[in-house]
């Protein structure tokens, strides 16, 4: 993945919470395929029981194991430590892109940043687990089929989605409607001062997300012809049909990469938006983070570049976390969190780019191997 080498990337995923949610994925992906996921004692077995313990709102999956005459869950103490003892036990299965797409899939599935973080992410950021996923981090970057999480944006292969007929037009002036959009952010944030209460703890919740607004995104092609945006959504509706179009990305353009999370930083020092007011309970919840919240000016930053582009690997090492901001600026104490985007994701905000040749229609269909995107 990274030019500094495998163990470079390994810390890269280790860093992360939807990095070490992939690497638990993994392990209990390898256990499935080698059939041993329903055995007592397995790893997808413990998992659930510590998860389920350490989740702060202890969600209601465990009913499961209630019988018919019980009134009280019977849920064992499990440990991180027994469940990072299971995982040194388990036989990683060899690295395919096929299984790294099923497992980049639940990874994102699972963000959520206007809550906690559920229990299987709490216990992955445990030191022990962390000790044990250290393994399947050092076996998925020695593989040849992760090393494109850490590549420049491929403007040869660039396609955008549109779910349920949704309008796919390319704005005549981005720069007009980021700005309408940072408009509205500064209205929203000033009402947000005046209505909602400091302690960040109260049950506010609002815009979470720190993506630009109205204008195109788009991914790159898969080892399958599917585009990578048919898959990798934060907080998906649930969609099972889209639409997706060729994007004709002309040469010479200025294309920001953030390429890690101080490249994220940079766009927060240099054009910094505050939203204290407006994120602050929704990102308290789901960093621990009480202080100063700011995200990029997308409208500052359309003055300079022309899209901006998010790497799986820095997605998989600092979505969701609290990104600090230099201390020497004017935003002193400030933070920022990478929140809404897809891995790989690539917003634009030029009128240069066109769609070329006809629109695709995909279905998700379900097999007895999992869902799959096909073509209508």
């Amino acid at each position: 993945m990274a030019s500094t080498g495998n163990v470079s990337a390994a810390q890269g995923l280790l860093a992360g919470p939807r990095g070490r949610r992939l690497l638990l994925e993994y392990a209990l992906e390898s256990e499935r395929i080698a059939g041993l996921d329903e055995r007592d004692g397995s790893l997808a077995e413990l998992e659930f029981f510590a998860s389920y313990r350490l989740d702060p709102n202890h969600g209601t999956s465990a009913l499961r194991f209630v019988g018919s005459g019980d009134s009280i869950p019977k849920i064992p103490a499990v440990t991180p430590a027994q469940v990072a003892e299971r995982l040194e036990t388990v036989l990683l299965a060899d690295v395919t892109p096929r299984l790294l797409l099923t497992c980049l899939v639940n990874t994102v599935e699972t963000a959520r940043y206007w809550q906690e973080p559920d229990g299987t992410d709490v216990l992955a950021a445990t030191k022990a687990m962390r000790d044990g996923l250290r393994r399947v981090a050092e076996h998925l970057t020695a593989s040849e089929h992760t090393a494109w999480w850490n590549t420049p944006i491929d403007t040869s292969t660039q396609w955008t989605v549109q779910w349920d007929n949704e309008s796919g037009t390319i704005p005549q002036d981005p720069l007009a409607v980021l700005k309408s959009a940072s408009a509205h952010t500064v209205k929203e944030e000033r009402r947000a001062a005046r209505e909602r209460p400091t302690n960040p703890t109260a049950s506010w919740s609002g815009e979470w997300w720190s993506t630009p607004h109205g204008v195109p995104a788009s991914t790159r092609e898969l080892f399958d012809t599917t585009p990578a945006g048919l898959w990798l959504v934060e907080d998906s509706l649930g969609w099972e049909t889209a639409e997706t179009l060729r994007l004709s990305v002309p040469g010479g353009l200025r294309i920001y990469e953030i390429d890690s999370a101080e490249a994220w930083a940079e766009l927060c020092r240099r054009f910094p938006l505050n939203q204290t007011a407006h994120k602050r309970h929704d990102w308290y919840r789901t960093t621990g983070r009480n202080g100063k919240w700011v995200t990029p000016d997308w409208a500052e930053i359309a003055e300079h570049y022309d899209a901006v582009h998010l790497p799986v690997a820095t997605y998989l090492a600092a979505a969701g976390t609290a990104i600090p901001i230099d201390a020497d600026t004017a935003d002193a104490g400030a933070a920022s969190v990478i929140a809404g985007w897809g891995p790989d994701t690539t917003y634009w905000f030029t009128p240069r780019i066109n769609h070329i040749g006809n629109p695709v229609g995909w279905v998700l269909k379900e097999h007895d191997t999992g869902e799959n995107w096909e073509r209508e």
